[in-house]
């Protein structure tokens, strides 16, 4: 099919198209340094947005060389019916040991669930409790409701997928701005993250994007763009 659109045109959509917006739910939550998580959630279908920050504490404005008593976080934009919250806190559970994994550094790499109502609750709760039916015991997670989280700098976002030149130029020319944000909130950055890190690959992802409600034209643009990359 002809690509007709210039190659400067953006795409119309930041993240991955939902015919049903209510689908959308968020998750909160921190496992260590949030590079890794960040992705190894990006590499997930369903998940169509990832940032990192800091949440958990009291300090009004906390950066990464001054955390005060926040903690390295993820969050996620997550589209229910293709991902749930149950296989999201299971994956958080499996893939770190919640502990303060580094004492010094105070509660920065705590371990720590956010819920943002009573259904994520109740999905935490009942989790907890399979997991010491099943002999797991119960982590050292903190679980509290969120309330609130604060944008880690720019440079700690997509942070796998910025150290290959090639991905981050495809990307730019994608969403063409002076501001790198107009594409480390998309859901073909957060893929690529994963990929940078290993969590997937370019032929998982090219069978993806043919569910992806784009236009067919947009479709085949992102495709070419994603596979002149060089890793």
């Amino acid at each position: 099919m002809e690509n007709n659109l210039p190659d400067n045109k953006p795409l119309t959509l930041p993240v991955q198209s939902h015919g049903d917006a209510g689908r959308l739910r968020t998750a909160t939550f921190g496992m260590g340094c949030f590079w890794s998580p960040e992705a190894l959630f990006g590499a997930l279908p369903g998940v169509v947005r990832t940032r990192v920050g800091y949440a958990g504490g009291s300090s009004p404005s906390p950066t990464y060389r001054e955390l005060g008593d926040h903690t390295e976080t993820v969050e996620l934009l997550f589209d229910e019916a293709m991902i749930t919250f149950e296989d999201i806190i299971r994956t958080f559970w499996s893939n770190h040991t919640p502990l303060n994994i580094n004492g010094y550094k105070g509660r920065q790499y705590q371990s720590l669930l956010f819920y943002h109502d009573a259904d994520q609750k109740a999905s935490i709760d009942a989790e907890l409790e399979q997991r010491e039916k099943a002999g797991l015991g119960r982590p050292d997670t903190e679980v509290t409701p969120y309330a609130g989280f604060h944008l880690a700098e720019d440079r700690h976002q997509k942070y796998y997928v910025k150290r290959f030149p090639s991905a981050v130029s495809e990307l730019e020319s994608l969403y063409p701005s002076e501001n790198t944000e107009a594409w480390t909130g998309t859901t073909i950055a957060a893929r690529l993250n994963g990929i940078a890190k290993g969590y997937l690959n370019m032929g998982q992802l090219r069978s993806e994007l043919e569910s992806w409600e784009l236009e067919d034209e947009e479709r085949v643009r992102l495709a070419t763009k994603l596979f002149q990359i060089r890793w």
